[in-house]
This record gives C-alpha cells, sequence and structure tokens, in this order.
C-alpha cells in the first residue's frame, strides 16, 4: 500500500469547519463574531445551513476558514451528510447555563464521528461565559469530559468576545499541525486541497445561504 503523506498546507487551502449543538447555544453568533466582529442581540433561530469566511493566518499561510452553521432542531436532521461532508475541523457548542445542552454532547459528537473524516479536530465549546451567575455546568466538568475524548476545549463568549477568535483560530492551528507533522495520510483530510470558493479577494469574506446546494 502506498502511504505517502500530505505534508504541506498549500497558499490557497480551506479549512471547512461545521458548527454543532443544540439550537439556542450561541453557534451563529460565535460565527459572525469570528467573522464580521459582530453580534446580534435578537438573532434568528438557523433555518437550514449557511456558511460564512474568514481569511486568518496560520504559521505565516494565509488560511481560508469555510465556517458552516446550521440549525440544531431535530427537523433539519436530513441535511447531516451534507453537512459533514469535508469537514476538518468543529466546534460542538454547549450552553454554560444549561445542562441539557451540555448533556447531549455526547449524542452530537455520535452524529460527527458517524459522518465526519476520523481524522476531524473536535473542540467542545461552552458558550455563554458571561453569565457565570446562571452557570450550570462546571467549567472542570466540561474539560475533564473533553480531556477523556480527546477533544480541544474553551469557554466563550460571543457577546464579550470572549475566546471567540481563541476558538476558531486554536482548531485551525491543530489541523495545520496534523497535516505540517504527517499525521494525516494523503486524501484522510481532503479539504485542505481545495481552492478557494468564487473570485472573492483572500481578505473578503462572505455569508451564504446553501439550502438550495443540499
Amino acid at each position: 500500500q502506498n502511504h505517502h503523506k500530505c505534508a504541506f498546507v498549500s497558499r490557497n487551502s480551506v479549512f471547512k469547519l461545521v458548527l454543532i449543538g443544540e439550537s439556542g447555544v450561541g453557534k451563529s453568533n460565535l460565527l459572525s463574531r469570528f467573522t464580521r466582529n459582530e453580534f446580534n442581540h435578537d438573532s434568528r433561530t438557523t433555518i437550514g445551513v449557511e456558511f460564512s469566511t474568514r481569511t486568518v493566518q496560520v504559521h505565516g499561510l494565509s488560511i481560508k476558514a469555510q465556517i458552516w452553521d446550521t440549525a440544531g432542531l431535530e427537523r433539519y436532521r436530513a441535511i447531516t451528510s451534507a453537512y459533514y461532508r469535508g469537514a476538518v475541523g468543529a466546534l460542538l457548542v454547549y450552553d454554560i447555563t444549561k445542562h441539557l445542552t451540555y448533556e447531549s454532547v455526547e449524542r452530537w459528537l455520535k452524529e460527527l464521528y458517524d459522518h465526519a473524516d476520523p481524522h476531524i479536530v473536535v473542540m467542545l465549546v461552552g458558550n455563554k461565559a458571561d453569565l457565570a451567575s446562571e452557570r450550570s455546568v462546571p467549567t472542570e466538568e466540561a474539560k475533564d469530559f473533553a480531556d477523556k475524548r480527546g477533544l480541544l476545549f474553551l469557554e466563550t463568549s460571543a457577546l464579550e468576545s470572549t475566546n471567540v477568535e481563541a476558538a476558531f483560530n486554536d482548531v485551525l492551528a491543530e489541523i495545520h499541525r496534523k497535516v505540517s507533522s504527517k499525521e494525516v495520510i494523503r486524501g484522510s483530510i481532503n479539504a485542505v486541497s481545495l481552492t478557494s470558493p468564487g473570485s472573492k479577494g483572500e481578505n473578503s469574506e462572505e455569508k451564504k445561504p446553501c439550502c438550495r446546494n443540499i
């Protein structure tokens, strides 16, 4: 068998990331805070699938992060396979004030690993850290869970822009590390060789509804 390693990340690489977790945990605001530095206090429930992009610097390379966001509601589960296809990173988000959203993390992980590449980089994200007085999920409990499952972990606040950059950048840096250190065989994490979508400039940002593509 030929096991040539994919030891490079080209300058027009695209890393597809997916946001998963229950509805209402703040996935869309994490996305808008990272890609446009915006927070919508009256954010609507995401309908179907959308994605935004942002170009970031990872170890001196310009990497375009294509971040997909979907409703966490059961009725949109039909989009699952298309949503996960090609993803190299995932942020699994729960609300630190709603323990039920944390209890569903195991189910989301199962769905992720059922449909995504086994080498996918996953970060567990406890969002709404600004609501510390309403906390119902202890930090150490979630961190211990993440450690046991081999996940990255951070608590964030999309409202206050706390750790949002760090969460996305840490995932992107870990994907880059996996590819550059030859941990990943060619064709496994395959999105790193995709050309940038569309003809916009490298620093452009975009938000597109994608339901028509599913």
